[in-house]
């Protein structure tokens, strides 16, 4: 099939699913409860996952955000369509997941972040609830002639010496308006009276750094038992030792007390999302979608959260490069 052409399938038939892919950013399946995590508090996902299918081997084509995204939609390697770094532009003229699901009768939706860099902010989806969290433009070019300067400007230890209890951050502003906007689609969709079933894409920010909680769900661990890293020593080859000098982790000295906080807030963030998807599944319920809908849970990448001295993502270590994968259906 030449690129950028669609060739049109079948008619759906009245018993095509509806399709909710949940996306979340920087969510590694080591920290969570289906996955074996003792600790971290996620009910909402924990039931899907117990009448669905958890894929226990799920890894990203790249441990970063932009070009995973990419790669993940348009199911090709990242090399295969110039997807390298945070300012890559997907060409239009490449098929995306959402311009195959339309060309099969779906409705496409997006709501929340999925870093489309470049005036293409659709990729197929017929309609966007949200702006992106990140610039559309290229600002976020790095010089990768110069790589220690590449990355300090955008990850650094700062997040981790400064990790706990804020009652407001940007992460949480966008993540509340992802998960009201999406809510309010799917009623709307109930009310319309368009019967093609829908494609709706409910992509979160968190639990991306930086590590911040509003108290509410900080409380809900006692800070104490929050586990720390596995392998807490840092990682000596050549790539670990690359991010160590581009996130300038050495600028801090990092306390068992910096490493606990952080790790306490990321699954605060956990927690929140969560709820998030509670609520979620309650609208999908009430609108009568409940017996017709394929979830789909999974993120970008993972969190290293300490483990082998790093934080953040960009290696293939299995904290950074696995993800999680439920699929729970009718």
């Amino acid at each position: 099939m030449r690129s950028g052409s669609l060739r049109r399938g079948p008619p759906l038939t009245a018993r095509a699913p509806n399709i909710l892919l949940v996306m979340f950013d920087q969510l590694a399946p080591q920290f969570l409860p289906f996955y074996g995590h003792p600790l971290v508090l996620a009910p909402a996902m924990s039931r899907l996952a117990e009448r669905g299918t958890v894929f226990e081997n799920a890894y990203c084509a790249s441990p970063l955000c932009a070009p995973s995204r990419m790669s993940m939609l348009t199911g090709r390697y990242c090399s295969a369509i110039g997807a390298y770094d945070n300012a890559s532009e997907l060409a239009s003229d490449v098929p995306t997941l959402a311009h195959y699901l339309r060309a099969l009768g779906y409705r496409t939706c997006l709501a929340g972040k999925m870093h489309f860099v470049g005036p293409d902010q659709l990729h197929g989806y017929e309609e966007r609830l949200t702006t992106d969290m990140y610039p559309a433009d290229f600002g976020w070019t790095p010089d990768w002639e110069r790589p220690e300067r590449a990355l300090f400007w955008h990850h650094n230890m700062q997040s981790v010496v400064e990790a706990g209890v804020y009652e407001r951050t940007l992460a949480l502003d966008f993540d509340d308006e992802v998960a009201f906007e999406s809510i309010r689609r799917v009623y709307d969709l109930a009310r319309e009276a368009d019967d093609r079933p829908f494609f709706l894409t409910v992509s979160f920010m968190q639990p991306h750094d930086p590590y911040m909680t509003p108290r509410a769900f900080w409380d809900r661990y006692e800070h104490g038992r929050i586990d720390m890293p596995a392998v807490p020593e840092r990682a000596c080859d050549a790539h670990s030792r690359r991010l160590h000098a581009m996130c300038r982790m050495d600028e801090y000295r990092i306390t068992e007390a910096h490493v606990r906080a952080a790790r306490h807030a990321y699954y605060g963030m956990i927690a929140y999302l969560d709820d998030q998807l509670a609520r979620l599944g309650e609208a999908v319920a009430a609108a009568g979608y409940a017996d017709d809908t394929l979830w789909i849970l999974t993120s970008d990448h993972g969190e290293m959260l300490g483990e082998h001295g790093l934080w953040y993502k960009m290696h293939f270590f299995e904290h950074a490069v696995r993800v999680p994968l439920v699929l729970a259906g009718p």
